[in-house]
C-alpha cells in the first residue's frame, strides 16, 4: 500500500497549524506527518511531495526524524521548492527533484535583543544549530562539516541539476527516460503572533455574521501583513 505525505507551505508546530488552516493557508507540522506514519504496515510505501520555503528549524528536525526511521520505504519529490528546513526534510531518504524545482540551504536565524552577553549567546546558540542541521546535509551527500557549513553560510541557491552533482538528490525527475511519478525558507518566517491567534480564535468561535465577517477580513489583513513581513525580510 502506498501512503502520501503532502509538505506544502510553511512547516508549524502542530499548535499553529489551525490558524493557517484558518484562513485557507498551506501549512504543514509534525502531526501531518506523524498520521500517515501511525497508518504504515510493513511492506507500504510512502511517497512524500515537497514544495515549501521551509519554517521552523525543529518542525523540519522532527520531520526528518520521522522519515529517516522509514527511509527504505520512503521516496521524496521536490516538485516546486525545498527550501531552509524543507530541504532538511528532503535528506530524510531517496529523493528526486523536478529540473523546474529549487532547493535552497541557509544559516538558522531568529530575533533577539538584550545586552552583549545575551547576544553572544544568541549567537553561540545558532552556530550549535546550525551544526545540528547540517549533519543531514552531510549524511546524504558525504560532504564534509566544513563543507556543509560553507554552502550555509552563502545561503546556497540550486537548481536540480547543481543540488545532483553535490549530492543533495538523488535523480532528476524525468531524465534518462525514467517515468517519474506524476506530481525546510527562501524568506525569513515569521510565526503569527498571540494576539493574532487570538483574533483568529474569537472569530472562529463567534461565527459568520456580518458583524464576525469584518472582524475576520481584519484578521485576515493582519495575517498578510505577516506573511509580506517575513518575505521582505
Amino acid at each position: 500500500m502506498k501512503h502520501r505525505i503532502n509538505i506544502r507551505g510553511v512547516m508549524v508546530p502542530n499548535d499553529y497549524k489551525w490558524y493557517y488552516d484558518f484562513f485557507g493557508e498551506d501549512c504543514t507540522c509534525p502531526k501531518d506527518v506523524q498520521q500517515v506514519m501511525d497508518a504504515f504496515q510493513d511492506g507500504d510505501e510512502i511517497e512524500v511531495y515537497i514544495n515549501s520555503p521551509g519554517g521552523v528549524i525543529d518542525v523540519g528536525a522532527e520531520i526528518y526524524t520521522l522519515l529517516k526511521g522509514r527511509k527504505d520505504n520512503v521516496r521524496i519529490y521536490i516538485t516546486g521548492e525545498a527550501c531552509s528546513a524543507a530541504s532538511v526534510a528532503a535528506m530524510a531518504a531517496y529523493c528526486e527533484m523536478s529540473p523546474t524545482a529549487l532547493m535552497m540551504v541557509h544559516c538558522v536565524s531568529t530575533y533577539t535583543e538584550g545586552n552583549h552577553s545575551d547576544l553572544e549567546h544568541t549567537a553561540e546558540v545558532l552556530r550549535t544549530a546550525d551544526r545540528a542541521l547540517c549533519s543531514a546535509y552531510m549524511d546524504k551527500s558525504g560532504m564534509t562539516e566544513e563543507e556543509a557549513l560553507e554552502m550555509m553560510e552563502r545561503t546556497t541557491w540550486l537548481t536540480a541539476e547543481q543540488a545532483l552533482e553535490r549530492g543533495l538528490v538523488d535523480a532528476v525527475m524525468f531524465r534518462d527516460g525514467k517515468e517519474a511519478t506524476p506530481l525546510m525558507a527562501g524568506p525569513l518566517f515569521s510565526l503569527p503572533t498571540k494576539e493574532q491567534m487570538e483574533k483568529a480564535g474569537r472569530a472562529m468561535k463567534e461565527g459568520a455574521g456580518e458583524q464576525d465577517t469584518s472582524r475576520m477580513a481584519h484578521a485576515r489583513l493582519d495575517f498578510l501583513k505577516l506573511k509580506a513581513k517575513g518575505e521582505g525580510a
